[in-house]
């Protein structure tokens, strides 16, 4: 074996057959993103690591992003999310924008984390934000956009699920368990890390942060208590909305869902495998309505979700649902050369065939028929054209349909049209 240079570790290679996998979502994301109205848009891959410093977890900026100094001696990161860019730019525009905004973007990012199953240190992410509203039904409507993928791709809620909380619920019940103001951030990290424990060190940690038996068992007891929602002002607004929106199967609600960023203010939410063997959240989100004063814009509602497509993938290739057959090669026909005399004939067919619409790739130099044709069927191309000294003498050309092995001769100028009929008539 040759010592062949090694790509970065948790990056992955896009052959042509996964890059129709990425595409296919993409389209994916763009088809029901617009459903709801949401416009595309994208933020630079460089950021200031000023504009994390202040805005993100502290984990996220000191140990997972990818930070250099550039020439100018500047602090620069590979952005490893994209709200505080999303926060930059509308308040650089603010005055300009027409809110509500409604926008969306797939793109990459990098983090340097341990990679492992369902998680790289460059991955795609779907982000999909509404700014402007501050109401529950807003947060309805954002949720509503990735319960319409789950349906979309054909996820049932027996496999996927969106577990939804209220950080001002949660805040209503710490306060009524008494937990010290300066223990709420730490309280709320224990509780989300709640399945990511055993229960025994789950309660050490409880009593670590210097919580009681009593606050502990109320703590308990809340997580459990299916109807806590009921007593929010803003989630049954919140469910109701979703019922309206005919997707109230996909959510649930969850008091243990807290969501670890600094900038969450209000609804917070996250979707899960039901019951499933992958042990990390498909994606999280919710309200952030102080992001944007933070990167010194004017205070402005915001709710928000960000879902990679990493994990999202593995879910559904654990439960058949990518496609089946994506077409790898977007030429449709391979224009073959005869002889090295008959070429610039067949460069002329495969400039006038495109011309007319087409995909073409020709063959790039003579070779025997069948080398040719072989070439074309490994490749997935359905028709071949032949021009050789019959054909040229005639101003015609035989086209072959390498499925059926069906031929015909045609006009030369009736190819594209001929070609067309074919792979019309047979749904290619």
């Amino acid at each position: 074996m040759k010592n062949i240079i090694q790509p970065v570790k948790g990056t992955r290679d896009f052959y042509p057959e996964q890059m129709t996998i990425r595409t296919w979502l993409y389209d994916l994301l763009r088809q029901v993103s617009e459903s709801f109205g949401y416009q595309e848009w994208e933020a630079p891959f460089l950021e200031s690591l000023e504009l994390y410093a202040a805005k993100s977890s502290e984990e996220i900026v000191r140990e997972q992003s990818y930070v250099f100094e550039d020439r100018g001696g500047k602090m620069i990161t590979l952005r490893p999310e994209l709200t505080p860019s999303l926060a930059r730019m509308v308040a650089q525009k603010q005055n300009e924008l027409v809110f509500p905004l409604r926008w969306w973007s797939f793109g990459p990012f990098w983090r340097y984390e341990r990679p492992q199953k369902g998680r790289t240190r460059e991955f795609f992410q779907w982000n999909v934000d509404l700014l402007g509203p501050n109401s529950p039904e807003s947060d309805a409507e954002n949720v509503a956009v990735l319960a319409t993928l789950f349906k979309t791709v054909g996820l049932t809620p027996k496999e996927a699920l969106i577990m939804v909380s209220d950080r001002r619920l949660l805040d209503a019940q710490l306060n009524a368990f008494e937990v010290p103001q300066e223990s709420r951030a730490a309280v709320s990290a224990w509780i989300d890390r709640r399945d990511k424990l055993s229960a025994e060190a789950w309660r050490a940690n409880a009593r670590e942060l210097g919580l009681s038996d009593q606050q502990l068992s109320k703590v308990e007891a809340m997580l459990a208590d299916k109807d806590l929602w009921k007593t929010s002002a803003e989630l049954p607004r919140f469910f109701e909305a979703i019922g309206s929106l005919g997707l109230s199967d996909y959510v649930r609600f969850d008091a243990g869902v807290v969501r670890g960023f600094t900038y969450y203010t209000g609804t917070v939410f996250e979707a899960w495998e039901v019951g499933g063997d992958i042990k990390r959240a498909i994606l999280g989100g919710g309200r952030y309505d102080r992001l944007l004063a933070d990167v010194g814009g004017d205070r402005l509602p915001a709710v928000g979700y960000a879902m990679g497509d990493v994990v999202f993938t593995l879910m559904l290739e654990k439960y058949g649902l990518l496609p089946k057959e994506l077409k790898v090669n977007p030429a449709e026909v391979l224009v073959t050369v005869f002889s090295q005399e008959l070429f610039g004939e067949s460069l002329r067919l495969a400039s006038e065939l495109r011309a007319g619409g087409l995909n073409v790739v020709c063959y790039p130099g003579p070779a025997k028929l069948p080398k040719q044709f072989k070439y074309a069927d490994r490749m997935g191309m359905r028709l071949v054209t032949v021009i050789g000294p019959d054909e040229a003498a005639a101003g015609k050309v035989t086209i072959k349909d390498l499925k059926s092995s069906a031929q015909q001769t045609v006009l030369r100028a009736d190819t594209a049209r001929a070609v067309r009929q074919i792979l019309e008539s047979q749904g290619t």
